[in-house]
Formats: structure tokens, sequence, C-alpha cells
């Protein structure tokens, strides 16, 4: 049973000790002596402790019920303290095992026993009969709630560890793409070391043009070799040979794919295409590719549109459609994986998403990659629009 706010407990505790009094107003409408100052007291103290029930409700419980007998011994209604009793038991039977529920609802249905005893009533059967009854419906509902919430709390757990696990396989795809990116760079500076040292003495310029692409090509491997120590899983040995990792020069084969599943797309590139770190390109593709596949399920009858800008010293992309869109909050327990890829994949590259229902219809992706620091330095291009 989740916690309640003290506030709201006391407010309970307060109206039925308010509607208790009103109720002992009438009895000596039925044959009961009337109520004093002692009375009030104990119909106090059998009803205004239930506002610490969810703190302790066994004793509470205890409290209330050792209320009640001193106000039934004394001679009073016994149906005026009847209401704190019941929702303490309801309490015990929500929070506490069963086995302790029962227990509370004896005492209790042993109270009630005790005031027919001495009131003398004629229908003694009838007494016990209602207080089987009702001590049986609060003990029933109050262990349908205690399951209840712990089923929630379950649901709640299984759904936290079904997240961590889909960052953790997400951490682990995204490592493993990084070390076919950084295997690539190797090979580059492999090849270039190889074709230096052959012509160092016979052609000193073809020399320093590898050196500096062994320079740039190296600073980048250190660069992929750090964001992979952030995220890198062990990996099946058994894992099959993958294919070479996309770009955005295969763009374009993304997207007449997309086209052929049945949703248009449109391409605008803003600046002068150019070839980016093998790990922005790889993570831009894969966003546009996530965006476009969601649209795909979820957008209905559609348009898309991927926008890419290469600037100075970023890169942006930004995918829409002008569909019914998906709230990504709303994504049923065990999905919305592709969504934590996007944010880990943005966040992995120092890069920065957003994810959302556009104002006028439709649903956006926004992706803003920076370029490496040697990307950076080669200063501002030129830009053109393209389409």
């Amino acid at each position: 049973m989740p916690p309640r706010p003290l506030v709201v407990d006391t407010l309970i505790a307060v109206a039925m000790a308010v509607v208790a009094v009103l109720l002992g107003q009438e009895s000596r409408s039925w044959g009961w002596p009337e109520l004093d100052a002692r009375a009030y007291v104990l119909v106090a103290l059998a009803h205004l402790p239930v506002a610490l029930r969810g703190r302790w409700p066994v004793a509470v419980f205890a409290v209330v019920e050792a209320a009640s007998i001193v106000y039934v011994t004394l001679g009073y209604w016994p149906v005026v303290c009847t209401f704190g009793l019941m929702l303490a038991l309801y309490t015990v039977a929500s929070v506490r095992r069963v086995r302790t529920a029962l227990a509370c609802a004896a005492t209790m249905t042993a109270v009630w026993a005790y005031g027919g005893v001495i009131s003398h009533t004629p229908s003694m059967a009838s007494v016990l009969g209602q207080a089987l009854l009702y001590c049986s419906v609060l003990v029933w509902f109050g262990h349908l709630a205690r399951r209840s919430a712990e089923l929630t709390r379950r649901l709640s757990a299984d759904q936290a560890e079904r997240a961590r696990r889909a960052v953790a396989e997400e951490r682990g795809r995204i490592a493993r793409e990084l070390h076919d990116v950084v295997a690539h760079h190797m090979s580059v500076i492999s090849v270039q070391a190889g074709l230096g040292r052959f012509v160092f003495d016979t052609d000193p310029g073809t020399a320093r043009g590898a050196l500096t692409t062994i320079a740039d090509t190296s600073g980048e491997a250190l660069e992929e070799l750090r964001r992979m120590l952030h995220v890198l899983r062990e990996e099946d040995p058994g894992t099959p040979a993958r294919a070479p990792m996309p770009t955005l020069e295969r763009l374009g084969e993304l997207l007449d794919r997309v086209r052929a599943g049945g949703l248009p797309v449109d391409l605008a590139v803003e600046g002068t295409a150019r070839p980016l770190p093998p790990g922005v390109e790889l993570c831009a593709y894969r966003v546009v590719q996530e965006a476009l596949t969601n649209a795909l399920k979820h957008a209905g009858p559609a348009r898309a549109r991927v926008e890419l800008r290469y600037g100075a010293h970023e890169l942006s992309v930004r995918v829409t459609d002008d569909g019914e869109g998906v709230n990504p909050a709303r994504v049923p327990a065990g999905g919305g994986h592709g969504l934590i890829g996007m944010r880990e994949r943005a966040k992995l590259y120092g890069g920065s998403i957003t994810v959302g229902p556009r104002s006028e219809g439709g649903f956006e992706v926004r992706l803003t990659l920076p370029t490496s620091a040697a990307e950076r330095g080669r200063g501002d291009l030129p830009e053109a629009e393209q389409t």
C-alpha cells in the first residue's frame, strides 16, 4: 500500500471523529446514555489516532481498540466507536501479513461480542454475524490492496531493470561499432605508414602527406578510443562478423528503402557535404534511421523530411513528419529502446538531441553533433542549398 500524506490521514481521522460525535448525539433516541465529557474523550481516542495509521498501523489499531473497549464498558452506545476501529483494521490488512490481520480481526470481533454482552442484546447471533462479516470484508479488501501494491512495485522494478538492460545492450552495440571505426583508423595509419616509409627518400612530399594523414587519423582514433572506453562491454566471442558501418554517403540508400516501405521522404542538405569522422557520421546515420523507422511504425499516412546542415563546427540533423506521431513518455514497457539508443549516441559524441511532437502536428527529432578538433580547425566553409 503506497504511503499517504499525513495531512490526508489527519483529515480522514478528524472527519470520522466529527461523524462519530454527531452520531453520538442520537444516543438517547436509541435508548443509550447521552454522551458526556468522558465519552467525548474516548470518542476522540477511538478515532484521531487513525491519522498515524500509515506509520504505526498495529499500534494505532491497539490504541483505538483499547479506547473502544473502555467506551463500551462504561455503557455508551457501541456503534459510535466503530468507524476508527474498522479503518484501522483495513490498514493493518493492507500493510501487514494475513496472520497479523486475522489476529486483529479476531480481537475486533471479540470487542463487538463484548459490546453485545454488556448491552444485554437479545440478538447476539446477529451481532456476531455482523462482526464476522465486516471483519472478513475489511481483511479481504486490505489483502487485495496489499497484493496490488506489491504487484505495482514488482512491475516498476521490472520496467526499471528492462530499461537498464536496454541501455546496457545499446551501449554494447555502440561500443562494437566504435571498435570497427577504430579498426578502420588503424588500417589507414598502417597503410600510410608503409607508404611513407617506402617513399621517404625518393618522394619527400608524398611522405610528408602520409605523415599528415597519420597524424589526423591517429587523433580521430584516440577520440573514438576515449568514447569506447566509456561504453565498452564484453562481447560474445560467438558473435558473427558485421558489415561495414554505414556513413552519410549511404543515406540515399536508406531513404530509398523507407520510400519503398510506404513513407515518402524528402532530403535537404544545407552547406557543403564533406567527409566527417566515421563515428560522427555513424551516429547521425543511426539517428536518421531510427527516426524514420518510428515514423513508419507510428506516424500513419504521412510524409517525412530529413534535413542535414553542415556547419563549420557542427553537424545538425532534423527529421520531421506530419503524421500522428508517438509520445515517448507513453512507450509501452519493453519498448522505446530506439529512443534510448538515440539519446545514448548523442551523449556519447558530446551532442544534444530533442525528441517530441510538433505544435503543428507530427513528430520531430533534432540532433546536433560537434565535429572533431581537426574538423573545427579547417575554418568556415561555404554553404549552399541542395535538395
